[in-house]
Formats: C-alpha cells, structure tokens, sequence
C-alpha cells in the first residue's frame, strides 16, 4: 500500500481555482442516483482501453502500483486491476466512492482531488485519468503527477463520447441529438481535452504517444437506456427540478422504434494520450 501524505503547499489563488473548478461538477456527481448509476450502468470500455494501454507500454506483467485519478464509482479502478499488483482509486465525489469497494475488490480508495494527490513522491509507476481531468486544474494535477511517478513513469488520460452511434445507421446519432436538445447538458459542464490541447499545454509532463479509437459494444435497449438516465444532461435536469422518472419516461418511449427489441452495437469514440517527463523516449 502506498504510503499518505500531505502534499504540497498551495498558494490561496490555486485554491481559489481548484474549487471553482469542483463546485461546476460537484452537484452533477455527487448524488446517490448518478452514484448507483455509475456503478451499475455504464458499458464496459474501461477494459478494452486498458488492453489498447498494456499493448502500447508493452506491459508483460503488471506494474507495482498504478493510480486512478477520478475512479468515479470504481469500473476504470477495476479494470486497471489488470495491469497492475496494487491499484489506487482516488475520487473527490463521496457518494461515487460508497460502490467503489464493491466494484473493485482489492483496491483503495480515499476521496481526493487531481490536483492535490496525497501521496510520497515516486509513489506510482502508473497514474490514469479517466475523463477525470476536464474538471480539474490540469497544470496543478501535471505538477503532482509527475511528484508521484516514479522516474520513467507514465500519466495515461483517456476520455470516450457517450455511446450515440450505430455503425450501420445515423438513427441513434439523431435520436441523441434529440435528447440533448431536450435535456440539454449544464453550461460549462467541462474543459475540452484532446492530444492536441494536451501537447500544446506547457504542462510538467510531455505528450510522449496518443492514439484514437473507435470501439464497438453490443449492448441491449434496456441496458442502453438504463445507461442514458447516467448522462450529466439527465443529472443537470433532475437538478433543476425534471423528475427523473420523467426523464426516463420520455427516453424509452422515443428510443423503442430506434433501438428496437435486440441488441444492437453501439460505437464509443476516444481518445489514450501517454504522458511522460519531458525527454523520455517516445512511446512507440
């Protein structure tokens, strides 16, 4: 187990900005429905980037330690599990960590945020963020990130679009069109994220690698529309006084004559961006 500490000192201005960025999210996620959501209904892609990461970093047996930054109810911390001995969720939202344990058996946990990692320097050999960093400070989380790796260690941000594709029709990408129209998400709900803003950031760490994918899943309609009352557009709703069984009411209607009775594959869109001290070889 890695060992705690108080990190760093802040100044009262990087305080400042590290709540104004938390106080944006902090009602969307961190509320029992969206928590239980998160552990119970949302598709399995977690796993299949991990793969894409253990095939990059020519993993042949797993690392010591890894972190998940932003581990949410704990799918990505579990399925980090597979690259690594010893895996660490950290997550500023309480009620996401009540499942977490249950979700990912043999990991900690503690409620944390990016960019104050309690945690002694060279901690980890594996640090990941899962969609995690558009709510964060990112210079601050790349100053701390760097503090905790071990030297030759690597960052991992990876983020994916919600599932709103068939492969074989724009249906569903004009029935969730439809949706966020309906339901639209909240106002500055999120920094943008992409390799590109991530190389050009001037951060502690460099854009060593990145790679985009396009992941099939076959999932069927009552697992899909389970999965659509996790998106933040429902939980902004429900907060602004839609009753969530309305919500869901209106969704199933409308996505039965496009999802139709069977299992359909649905598309998840990403990206994996390997971030490394600046003049570390690039990953191949």
């Amino acid at each position: 187990m890695c060992e705690i500490t108080n990190a760093g000192q802040f100044t009262q201005g990087k305080v400042d900005a590290v709540m104004l960025f938390w106080n944006r999210m902090s009602d969307l996620y961190a509320n029992p429905r969206m928590a239980e959501g998160y552990a119970r209904s949302r598709p399995q892609v977690h796993p299949l980037i991990i793969e894409r990461m253990r095939a990059r970093l020519r993993l042949d047996a797993p690392l010591p330690r890894a972190l998940d930054v932003g581990c949410g109810s704990g799918l990505s911390t579990r399925s980090l599990q597979a690259i690594a001995r010893h895996s660490t969720g950290i997550e500023p939202a309480e009620p996401m960590l009540r499942w977490a344990s249950s979700v990912a058996p043999g990991a900690d946990f503690l409620a944390a945020r990016a960019e104050r990692l309690p945690f002694r320097d060279r901690s980890f050999h594996l640090i990941t963020a899962a969609g995690s960093l558009n709510y964060a400070v990112q210079r601050l989380f790349f100053e701390e990130a760097r503090r905790v790796l071990i030297p030759g260690g690597t960052a991992v941000v990876y983020d994916f679009s919600a599932g709103r594709s068939f492969p074989d029709s724009s249906a569903l990408d004009t029935w969730f069109a439809g949706f966020q129209l309906r339901y639209p998400p909240p106002p500055a709900e999120a920094q943008f994220i992409s390799p590109e803003t991530l190389r050009d950031g001037g951060f502690a760490l460099s854009l060593a690698a990145h790679e985009l994918f396009e992941i099939p899943l076959v999932l069927d309609p009552d697992f899909y529309l389970d999965y659509m009352m996790t998106e933040t557009n429902v939980s902004h709703a429900v907060r602004t006084g839609i009753p969530a069984g309305e919500v869901r009411s209106w969704c199933k209607q409308t996505l039965a004559p496009v999802f139709g009775p069977s299992p359909r594959e649905v598309l998840f869109r990403g990206y994996i961006a390997y971030m490394r001290h600046a003049g570390q070889c690039v990953i191949a």
